[in-house]
């Protein structure tokens, strides 16, 4: 069995689990460089001669290949400049350019290639499974709910959060998630009751990255 370790910041729980299921790993990379997502890369690098893949690489490539298996890379500027993801199966893990019930926060400033980057990710199908790099849920379920809060939605995603397996599918994103919402007729009610700009898909992405 051969692995790949991705921001690997809870290093004893990857070389329990590693160990536990006979997984050699092959390789340690990441989502982005923001350290909170590299700090275990050293020692699990030491600890398992994995080869580590920068993110020019990534980039460059487009792809990795495991066991004859290909996992895509995605370029996905906005949270960071080498923001990436990564896509295999029907499962996506997003980093931090899209938590559930959020996109991240756009510390680049370039919210146009963000927009960009959003849409490539909304662009596969709706069943695709989603992993964001952290667990936010309540904060940002939460928030989704003072900007719509007669969105059933986002309450019944709530009722069945699971702290120790955190995902959704791009479909319940769809329902909850006001920074995918932009379209929609609520949420562009919403920002034209706050005096934001709905007239174009860029007005309105750049009004609610604005409110949340």
């Amino acid at each position: 069995k051969k692995g790949i370790a991705v921001d690997p910041g809870a290093t004893e729980e990857i070389q329990a689990f590693i160990k536990e299921l006979g997984i050699r790993l092959s390789y340690v990379v990441n989502t982005h460089t923001h350290a909170d997502h590299t700090s275990g890369n050293s020692t699990i690098l030491k600890s398992t001669g994995a080869e580590y893949i920068d993110m020019a690489t990534l980039i460059d490539e487009g792809s990795i290949e495991l066991s004859g298996e290909v996992i895509r890379v995605y370029h996905t500027p906005g949270h960071t400049r080498d923001s990436v993801v990564f896509q295999f199966g029907g499962i996506m893990l997003t980093g931090d350019t899209l938590f559930t019930g959020k996109a991240g926060r756009c510390f680049t400033g370039d919210l146009k290639r963000f927009l960009e980057s959003m849409k490539l990710i909304m662009s596969f199908a709706d069943e695709t499974i989603i992993y964001g790099g952290h667990d936010y849920v309540e904060e940002y379920l939460q928030t989704a709910k003072m900007v719509e809060p007669h969105n059933r939605a986002i309450d019944a995603f709530r009722a069945k959060y699971d702290p120790h397996n955190v995902f959704s599918t791009l479909a319940e994103e769809y329902k909850i998630n006001p920074t995918l919402r932009f379209n929609k007729g609520s949420i562009i009610e919403v920002l034209r009751e706050k005096g934001l700009p709905v007239e174009t898909e860029y007005d309105r992405w750049c009004s609610i990255m604005s409110i949340v």
